[in-house]
């Protein structure tokens, strides 16, 4: 048995949750969501896969991301696990894992804390000033860049299993990030300020020019643009520059967009939430893609991608 997530904090809470109902000790495969939908990454019989797309090998799936709705992907299979459109996985897996009688309420703050980031239910302050709230600055130390921190995914796993919030964010490694992503945090807006226009209340951030890629809150942009309804935001995957990296989100504090985000990324081999999601597009064809994108935008439209 392996556990199959995402690097995120809602997938490592779904990797910590699910060893702990368990109660074993088996390996972790941290995974993106278009490994799944490319088929790269090998999903074997008895795999437990969370927070990412269906794969018809895993014994037991968890999500909640609407763009994977199994009755639209698959329709007449039997799938075991559960799904449900939720602020976060993590929440998903600890209602079956509780119904069962396997978890108990311990970890009722944590999931509600999860719920609040993944579902980014979050006010003003939380995002100008994460370091302010614990839950929130652990997340963001969670990076994926080229799967160089996965020994700190594991880490973060095994530290939640028992380990206060305000323990953990003592522990050294997190907090060597943590003082990392409030540094990057100060320098993004900069990057944000010089590279975002906002073209009929959609706030376009193209990256495609810098590199590195700058880093930082995902939610920054609409604090600095608050006319923005939505964000785009384009950058390269990969130093080799054959693949763009779509992000778009609906604002969380001008909430007047009515696209579902994740359905309209799912069009492109994408996906995601109805207020959020991405996809990976081939360089050579991503600004026709990325044009189709920003139509639907413009459009605002709810009934256009259900």
């Amino acid at each position: 048995m392996r556990i199959v997530t995402r690097p995120d904090f809602d997938g490592i809470v779904c990797a910590m949750l699910i060893l702990q109902a368990t109660r074993t000790n088996a390996e972790i495969r941290w995974v993106e969501p278009h490994d799944i939908q490319a088929d790269k990454i090998e999903i074997l019989k008895g795999d437990i896969l969370a927070n990412l797309p269906y794969a018809p090998n895993c014994d037991l799936w968890f999500d909640h991301h609407v763009s994977n709705m199994p009755e639209k992907e698959f329709p007449t299979k039997e799938i075991k696990g559960a799904f449900d459109i939720a602020p976060s996985a993590a929440g998903v897996v600890y209602t079956y894992y509780q119904q069962k009688g396997l978890l108990d309420n311990q970890y009722d703050e944590l999931i509600a804390q999860t719920d609040i980031i993944d579902g980014a239910f979050l006010n003003q302050d939380q995002v100008r000033f994460p370091q302010k709230y614990p839950y929130i600055l652990l997340s963001m130390t969670i990076k994926n860049k080229e799967y160089e921190d996965i020994n700190y995914w594991n880490h973060l796993v095994q530290l939640l299993k028992h380990t206060p919030i305000e323990k953990i964010i003592e522990d050294e490694q997190v907090k060597l990030r943590s003082d990392n992503v409030i540094a990057e945090n100060a320098a993004y807006e900069n990057h944000l300020l010089k590279h975002t226009r906002v073209v009929n209340d959609i706030s376009i951030t193209d990256f495609r020019n810098l590199d590195p890629v700058p880093d930082g809150n995902r939610f920054f942009t609409y604090c600095l643009f608050p006319e923005s309804i939505a964000s785009v935001k384009i950058r390269y995957g990969s130093p080799d520059k054959k693949q763009v990296i779509v992000s778009i989100g609906r604002s969380i504090f001008n909430k007047q967009c009515k696209v579902n985000v994740g359905n309209l990324l799912a069009r492109f081999g994408g996906g995601g939430h109805a207020g959020a999601g991405g996809c990976t597009l081939d360089a050579n064809t991503a600004d026709a893609s990325i044009e189709q994108m920003l139509d639907a935008l413009f459009k605002n439209q709810n009934k256009m991608f259900e």
